[in-house]
């Protein structure tokens, strides 16, 4: 998979489509079989499409799981220092999200999939932690 265009027909066959737009796509991912269940959970993440400056493409995956001004940051970084293999954490407008970018050329399946599975479960994790809420 080296295009956008198939990149996106790869996540429209296998994830949960929210919200669909031609440089950014954005999934849930599920924890839990029933969605009745209390302890199910979802995670949002968005998939972007970035250009750099020398035409090279990358994909950025971005999972919000706080809001800025209700979480101690510095625990926060703490934390994913300690429990973290993917991503890096930034604030996006009021949130703190976790991100992780990959290059799109020759990018394979898995080179996708793991990389947002990590992301997902690490943000709904950093969610549940600090926040005690399932908002994302």
């Amino acid at each position: 998979m080296a295009a956008w265009r198939d990149l996106m027909t790869f996540i429209r066959r296998v994830y949960e489509v929210v919200r669909f737009e031609p440089d950014e796509v954005r999934i849930l991912v599920r924890y839990g079989s029933d969605p009745e269940d209390q302890d199910s959970r979802v995670q949002t993440v968005v998939v972007a499409r970035e250009v750099l400056d020398d035409g090279s493409e990358w994909v950025q995956l971005a999972t919000p799981f706080a809001v800025v001004d209700q979480v101690d940051l510095a625990e926060v970084l703490e934390e994913i220092a300690t429990t973290t293999v993917v991503g890096g954490v930034v604030i996006m407008g009021d949130y703190v999200v976790l991100r992780h970018s990959l290059p799109l050329v020759n990018l394979d399946y898995n080179e996708f999939s793991d990389p947002l599975e990590l992301l997902a479960g690490a943000g709904d994790e950093l969610e549940r932690k600090f926040t005690g809420h399932d908002d994302y």
